[in-house]
C-alpha cells in the first residue's frame, strides 16, 4: 500500500494537518489538493506547497504513522441493524504535577452506519468557537457526538444499549451541541438534562468545563442510571454503551491499552502518543464471551451481540467510522485529532489535526 500525506495549514489561531491513507485515499487526496490550486503539488508521495517557506512559517513540520490496519475488515455474518455504538476512554488531572503532563487525554470511537451523512470535524458557531463533527441525518442535523470549544467546554455522548428504540424520541446529538454553545456550567447543564432525560432514548453524557485559571470540572449523567449527575474525581474512566465504568470486557480491555499508552505520555513526543492512542482505538480483537453485554442486550440474538464485542467495530455497512484523540496540556493548549472514514470505504481514511489555546 502506498501512503499519500499532506499538510493543510490555515494562518489563524488554529492549524490543520491532513493525511490521506489507503488505495482509495490517493484519489481523495488528489481531489482535495486540486481544489487548492497551483499552490500545491505532489512530489514523491507528499503534497507540498510551491512556496515551502509559507507552509513552514505556520508550523507544518511533522506527521505520524497510520494507525491500526484499516484494510483488514472483520467478516460479519449479518449487517448490524440496531443503534450506534461508541466507546470513550479519558484521563484527567486538573493540576498535573509535571509541566510535561496533560490535563486531559481523551480517545473515542464513533460507530455508525456508513451511509449516515455527517460532516468532518471543523470550527462552527459564534466566532467559530466550537470544534466538532456534525450529524447531517435528516431531522437531526447539527447534532454531534463529541466536541470542544475555545471557551473550554467539552462534551461527549454515547448511546445506551437497549433493544427497542423510541422513534419519536428527541435526537441525542443535540445534548452535546446545546452544551457547547450554552453559558451554563457543566453540572448545572446536566441537572437540567436529567429533568428532561425521559424525552430521549438511552444515553450517557460527559460534560466538562476546562479552565486553566479555575481548574477543570468533569461531570457525568446517564438517563438509565442515577437520577442526578455526578462530578467526577480526577482519574481514568471508560464509557461505552452501558453506564460509566460498567465492566464490559471490551471496555476493560481497551481501558488497559489506553492506560499503557497514557503511562508513557510524558516521555513520548505528542505525535507518537497520538499514534499509539489511534492504534488502541483500532483494536478489533473480539472480547468474548461477555456476560455483562449479553445480559444488558438479552433481547438481542447472540451472533448480533458478538459484532459489538471489540473496541473497533466492523460490520458490512456499519462500524467504527471516526477515531478522535483530544489532548489538553498544562498551559491549555488543545490538540484535536480526528481520523475519519471516507466514502463509506473502510480502506480509505483521512486524518486531520486542529490546534488552539483555551481562552479560559
Amino acid at each position: 500500500m502506498r501512503y499519500w500525506k499532506a499538510f493543510l495549514v490555515i494562518p489563524a489561531r488554529m492549524g490543520s494537518r491532513v493525511h490521506w491513507q489507503g488505495r482509495a485515499g490517493l484519489a481523495a487526496g488528489k481531489q482535495r489538493l486540486a481544489g487548492l490550486g497551483a499552490a500545491w503539488s505532489l512530489q514523491g508521495g507528499w503534497a507540498t506547497p510551491s512556496d515551502n517557506s509559507e507552509a513552514l512559517s505556520h508550523g507544518a513540520t511533522s506527521m505520524w504513522p497510520a494507525a491500526g490496519q484499516p484494510d483488514c475488515v472483520a467478516p460479519c455474518e449479518q449487517s448490524c441493524s440496531q443503534g450506534p455504538m461508541c466507546i470513550i476512554f479519558f484521563k484527567f488531572d486538573p493540576r498535573p504535577v509535571s509541566k510535561n503532563a496533560y490535563r486531559l487525554i481523551l480517545a473515542a470511537n464513533r460507530d455508525e452506519f456508513y451511509h449516515r451523512p455527517s460532516k468532518l470535524a471543523d470550527f462552527w458557531g459564534n466566532n467559530n468557537e466550537v470544534l466538532s463533527g456534525l450529524d447531517m441525518e435528516e431531522g437531526k442535523e447539527g447534532g454531534t457526538w463529541l466536541g470542544i470549544s475555545t471557551r473550554g467546554k467539552l462534551a461527549a455522548l454515547t448511546n445506551y444499549l437497549q433493544p427497542r428504540q423510541d422513534r419519536d424520541a428527541r435526537g441525542r446529538g443535540e445534548l452535546v451541541t446545546h452544551f457547547l454553545t450554552t453559558d451554563m456550567d457543566s453540572l448545572s447543564y446536566l441537572k437540567k438534562v436529567s429533568a428532561e432525560g425521559h424525552l430521549y432514548n438511552g444515553f450517557n453524557l460527559i460534560a466538562a468545563d476546562l479552565s486553566t485559571e479555575k481548574g477543570d470540572v468533569v461531570c457525568y449523567y446517564g438517563n438509565r442510571g442515577e437520577p442526578e449527575p455526578v462530578v467526577l474525581a480526577p482519574g481514568t474512566y471508560g464509557l461505552s454503551n452501558a453506564l460509566l465504568e460498567t465492566p464490559w470486557r471490551k471496555l476493560c480491555f481497551g481501558k488497559q491499552l489506553f492506560l499503557e499508552a497514557v503511562e508513557r505520555s510524558q516521555e513520548l513526543p505528542k505525535d507518537a502518543l497520538i499514534a499509539q492512542l489511534l492504534h488502541v482505538l483500532n483494536n478489533d480483537e473480539a472480547q468474548l464471551p461477555d456476560p455483562a453485554i449479553e445480559d444488558q442486550g438479552r433481547e438481542y440474538v447472540q451472533p448480533f451481540l458478538s459484532k459489538y464485542a471489540a473496541v473497533c467495530v466492523r460490520c458490512p455497512g456499519y462500524g467504527t467510522r471516526t477515531n478522535t484523540v483530544i489532548l489538553v496540556d498544562a498551559d491549555g493548549h488543545v490538540t484535536f485529532t480526528e481520523r475519519s472514514m471516507l466514502d463509506k470505504d473502510p480502506s480509505c481514511w483521512e486524518t486531520s489535526t486542529h490546534e488552539f489555546k483555551l481562552q479560559s
